[in-house]
């Protein structure tokens, strides 16, 4: 029996985006990784993992001349996701297939993406209880793959000079970067903080180049919220009005 659906917008209107009521909703990481993702008109990305296809949708709409290929294992989820695409008239330019990651649909060749981005599922499934909720547990919680062979896998679609960005718990930095090593050069790790300096980011950017041999990089991050519990300027920006997210810039927050 398929989910009940709400109707919700992103990019205050810009997007629209069905989704379960109980099952998977989207926060704020879709739409904070789609505007990392720095990709030309003409370029292609993969989004490994795409959900509802909200992450898909907000960078199609900010660079209408890219093309989005979303890939989602949930059957349900991958449904819901072209529907979405009809929603925002985005046939063409955005396309919603099932499948998972590490045995992609023959028509998605290997090394063939300008870029890949995923919001790998956050939780082990060895400690996580997931939901009750089939989808929701199937977005949080590893099934298969562990986030090593996630982003192995993700890697494999990526051509030579391509670009992975990915957005995940903070916590878990160490693994992500023991994943990447020796594969992804030129690794830029971006932090989401607090307006408290006291309290420790939740969650990171990650971006690195296929085939480069630079340095890993610490950006200074973003402060996300202010004290009253409003979007920073630069947040807002970002989240409301579809502005890229400069991960290479110098300003953590600007009130």
């Amino acid at each position: 029996m398929a989910e009940q659906l709400s109707e919700d917008t992103l990019l205050d209107g810009r997007v629209r985006l069905r989704q379960p009521v109980r099952g998977y909703r989207v926060a704020l990481d879709p739409v904070l990784l789609a505007a990392a993702v720095r990709i030309e008109p003409g370029e292609q990305v993969l989004d490994a993992g795409a959900g509802t296809g909200a992450a898909g949708l907000c960078l199609a709409w900010r660079v209408p001349g890219c093309k989005v290929i979303g890939l989602e294992r949930e059957r349900e989820l991958q449904r819901i996701a072209s529907e979405n695409v009809r929603l925002n008239q985005a046939e063409g330019r955005v396309d919603m297939l099932q499948g998972d990651v590490a045995r992609p649909p023959p028509r998605l060749m290997a090394a063939s993406f300008d870029h890949v981005m995923t919001n790998p599922p956050h939780l082990e499934q060895a400690s996580a209880r997931p939901s009750p909720v089939a989808t929701r547990a199937a977005a949080h919680v590893e099934r298969g793959l562990d986030l090593a062979g996630w982003l192995q896998a993700s890697l494999r679609m990526l051509r030579p000079n391509g670009s992975l960005t990915l957005i995940h718990r903070a916590d878990r930095l160490d693994a992500v970067l023991a994943a990447l090593a020796g594969r992804l050069g030129d690794l830029l790790v971006f932090p989401f903080w607090s307006h408290d300096p006291g309290r420790p980011a939740k969650r990171v950017i990650v971006q690195g180049r296929k085939g480069s041999r630079a340095p890993l990089r610490l950006a200074r991050g973003l402060v996300l919220h202010q004290a009253d519990g409003h979007f920073t300027t630069v947040a807002e920006g970002i989240l409301r009005r579809g502005a890229p997210l400069e991960l290479g810039g110098t300003d953590v927050d600007d009130g």
